[in-house]
């Protein structure tokens, strides 16, 4: 199973979130930030580099939020969730289509990827 980090950032009360770049896997749906574990890293240095490489910022990453796994016909993906810190860096788009900050009761308005749904109803608090 491919262990995959995602960042809950919140900026005045809003959340980032990002929509995947064109020619991607699941292109243009939206998506939490963050990216594949490598083999010696902990969740939570996986998701700061992740963050490093897709924003050029550096953060803290702080509570696990919870997990959702998700079954492909060739793949297994458990996404572990974080609330992650921005510490410093300009905020850049490098590995996107957009990124955009919304209120979490806006979360359901956008056509996220399937393993981070069950994290964007835990922060909705909204079951669908």
């Amino acid at each position: 199973m491919q262990i995959v980090t995602a960042a809950v950032m919140e900026k005045d009360g809003k959340i980032l979130i990002a929509q995947r770049r064109r020619g991607d896997h699941q292109q243009y749906k939206w998506e939490l930030p963050g990216g594949k574990l490598e083999s010696h890293e902990t969740p939570e240095e996986c998701l700061r580099r992740e963050l490093r490489e897709e924003f050029g910022i550096e953060t803290e990453i702080g509570e696990f939020l919870g997990s959702s796994d998700c079954h492909y016909r060739h793949t297994s993906i458990r996404l572990m969730a974080f609330r992650a810190y921005h510490i410093s860096g300009e905020l850049n788009v490098l590995d996107h289509e957009t990124i955009k900050w919304v209120v979490p009761s806006e979360l359901v308005n956008f056509d996220f990827s399937e393993p981070d749904k069950p994290i964007i109803q835990l922060l909705t608090g909204i079951k669908k």
